[in-house]
């Protein structure tokens, strides 16, 4: 694949974002407000590779586009520092693609439109791009810069981190020389990662026979909406409600009573995106139509108070519609929503080494029903690989009894975490020092971070990763911290002088 800075068109920074570079650090900012103007969805990355390759050269820096994709810019290390040892620096180009439903924005096209409220940056009605766009941000301030120390710096810039991890799965053994791996892509700013979840998408299909609507039929549509979705990793454990699982309950209840016949259905939407929305197209017979309403109405408030606390906004609104003309044969139906209400979503078990860590869990992620197709899709997150392959198979298992084929693909593994390491020992009373003698929560993360991947071309580079306060990620929601941003930026600072010597 190749690229060339004649495919990068500068486009225009939307005006909201000019309040955006006032803030302090305004280095950081302004790399951030750059880069949220490049369009730059997972697969789709063309644009922020050709403006990234354009920043190096731009600064005279060697700057190289590997066979994938990815991004290495090469900066000599400053006067005095030329004895420490070198640093990658790393973070991922793409960001998740999501929106309100009642949001008009083509992530194809259009920069991120951000604004300020209270201490956090936001978008409107889209992801922010904080993940992983502060990260690339703060390496490109600092490749930028002429008055911060630092030793050599290797900047990655990796590609689709956040739907395959294809940039790191193809980046070749022998492009880096550094002795340490910075990976700017935690979001607490009192975390020290040193490891990660490792996963492995589930996606379970089969057809079925499209069958006539019966007459005396009266069609409605089903939505399920307003819940606050996430990140399926780090948010996994919170409670928070799944769309397909929520839908699931009210198609199933209306079965059980009334006979419900699905016409499709389409939940979710990004396989490490805890579902947000979800639409189905039912009939029930004429003469049930007032009992289901009441039925179905009467089960959704019944979930909203389960939700009432973590999805108050949670909304289920019944349609009457046109009576589709076909709908799913009846076997089919019966097993695809016994199979979505035994498929585990959540926890499937937490670490017994390490304390409050999810160790494995499983989002169902994608549910499509459409002419004649089914399609299910899951994320199977764990640290531990034998526990990984077995809820991938017990999801396996649990689809195929219902007649599905099930595959797995996007594996990749985890990080093990090595509590000897040696920028792990700068680290953490660097950040004492910095923050009043408080303790940095040292921990590994229900999460895909790249440096497991990255550690199998490069298995001694000593690696860790870190980063500001970032909530929301993967959502509409996602916002960043400011004050956490400019306690970030100082503690990356002091890190880059206390490189140790080679």
């Amino acid at each position: 694949m190749q690229y060339s800075i004649c495919t990068f068109v500068k486009l225009k920074v939307n005006t909201m974002n000019s309040e955006i570079r006032q803030l302090e650090p305004t280095q950081l900012w302004n790399k951030f407000a750059d880069l949220n103007a490049v369009p730059r969805p997972s697969k789709k990355e063309e644009r922020v590779i050709a403006f990234m390759k354009d920043f190096g050269e731009q600064l005279g820096l060697e700057t190289i586009v590997d066979k994938v994709g990815n991004v290495i810019i090469k900066k000599p290390a400053t006067a005095g520092m030329e004895d420490r040892k070198t640093i990658v620096m790393q973070s991922h180009l793409d960001m998740v693609h999501q929106k309100n439903n009642d949001t008009v924005f083509d992530f194809d096209t259009q920069g991120i439109e951000m604004f300020i409220e209270g201490d956090w940056v936001k978008a409107k009605g889209t992801t922010l791009g904080a993940d992983n766009g502060l990260g690339v941000a703060t390496i490109m301030a600092i490749l930028e810069s002429k008055d911060i120390e630092h030793p050599a710096i290797e900047a990655l810039f990796t590609i689709d981190e956040e739907t395959g991890m294809t940039g790191a799965m193809g980046l070749e053994g022998g492009l880096l020389q550094g002795d340490i791996l910075l990976n700017l892509d935690t979001e607490e700013d009192d975390e020290i990662g040193v490891g990660c979840a490792g996963g492995v998408d589930v996606t379970a299909t089969r057809t079925y026979k499209e069958v006539e609507t019966p007459e005396f039929k009266t069609g409605f549509k089903l939505t399920v909406k307003g819940l606050q979705g996430g990140h399926s990793g780090m948010q996994i454990h919170e409670g928070l409600g799944n769309a397909n699982k929520i839908m699931n309950r009210l198609l199933f209840d209306g079965f059980e009573n009334f006979g419900l016949r699905i016409s499709e259905i389409d939940g979710g939407s990004l396989r490490n995106a805890i579902p947000r929305e979800s639409v189905a197209t039912v009939v029930v017979d004429a003469i049930h139509e007032e009992a289901f309403v009441a039925e179905t109405e009467a089960l959704a408030q019944e979930i909203k108070a389960e939700y009432k606390t973590m999805e108050p906004d949670l909304t289920v609104v019944i349609s009457k519609i046109e009576t589709p003309k076909s709908i799913m044969d009846l076997g089919v139906q019966e097993g695809l929503t016994r199979a979505i209400y035994a498929a585990l979503n959540g926890v499937y078990r937490m670490s017994a080494d390490i304390p409050d860590l999810v160790e494995t869990s499983n989002n169902i992620a994608r549910v499509i029903v459409k002419e004649g197709n089914i399609k299910i899709g899951c994320l199977t997150r764990s640290s531990v690989e034998s526990s990984k392959w077995d809820l991938a198979n017990t999801l396996r298992a649990t689809f195929e009894l219902t007649g599905c084929e099930v595959e797995f693909s996007g594996d990749y593994p985890g990080w093990q975490p090595n509590m000897d390491s040696e920028i792990l020992k700068v680290m953490v009373p660097l950040y004492k020092t910095l923050n009043n003698g408080e303790e940095p929560h040292v921990a590994a993360c229900h999460a895909g971070l790249e440096c497991g991947i990255l550690g199998q071309n490069y298995p001694e580079m000593d690696m860790i990763s870190f980063g500001p306060n970032i909530k929301g990620a993967h959502s509409p929601d996602e916002r960043a911290q400011i004050s956490s941003a400019q306690k970030y930026w100082n503690y990356v600072l002091e890190i880059l002088k206390q490189i140790p010597k080679k």
